[in-house]
């Protein structure tokens, strides 16, 4: 029996993205998802704490189980920053902007981390699952109609998420290792 769960977001492009990796996975009928948006407040603090905050938040709001996912774009040569806040980065200084944050340092490595959280209900303490994704920051490549991906490339690629067919980034990306976690996570929960 496939568990039911609301994926709370109203992102379009990253609905479409996880139900194409949970599709293509192994047990791919165990998880039912559907999605619902919903105005959470930004909290700031880790990847970890605001992934803890959102999903208690979405959990109470429906009342019942749901799932959220975070992602956060870490610059070795910042400590990690932008990291969760990357969406407000993005956001107001483009592309070129996140580029320009490292001029003056020789380190471009970075990495993607996606923290899915799931909470069983409005009491319920919520389970965390990572996935991390190691690569640097270059100069947008390939289309720019999914956030920061044009201008991250990942490692031993040679290419930007932005300049990969969707088969071969849901097969390494920072999204896909946390599902696999979440999945793997699930069935044991």
């Amino acid at each position: 029996m496939a568990r039911q769960l609301i994926f709370v977001t109203g992102n379009a492009n990253k609905l479409r993205e996880v139900r194409q990796i949970l599709a293509a996975g192994a047990d791919a009928a165990t998880i039912d998802l559907t999605s619902q948006a919903l105005d959470l407040p930004e909290v700031q603090g880790t990847t970890q704490e605001v992934a803890r905050y959102k999903v208690q938040a979405a959990a109470k709001a429906l009342n019942g189980p749901c799932i959220t996912e975070d992602t956060a774009l870490c610059f070795d040569a910042l400590d990690g920053l932008p990291g969760p806040y990357i969406k407000d980065f993005l956001a107001r200084i483009g592309h070129d902007g996140l580029n320009k944050m490292l001029d003056g340092f020789s380190n471009r490595r970075a990495n993607a981390l996606c923290t899915f959280a799931y909470c069983a209900g409005p009491t319920a303490e919520p389970v965390l699952f990572e996935g991390r994704t190691q690569g640097r920051i270059v100069p947008a490549r390939g289309p720019s109609n999914f956030g920061w991906d044009p201008i991250f490339e990942v490692e031993g690629t040679g290419k930007t998420y932005a300049e990969m067919e969707a088969e071969q980034k849901n097969k390494l990306s920072h999204r896909y290792k946390a599902l696999e976690a979440l999945r793997r996570g699930l069935s044991q929960l």
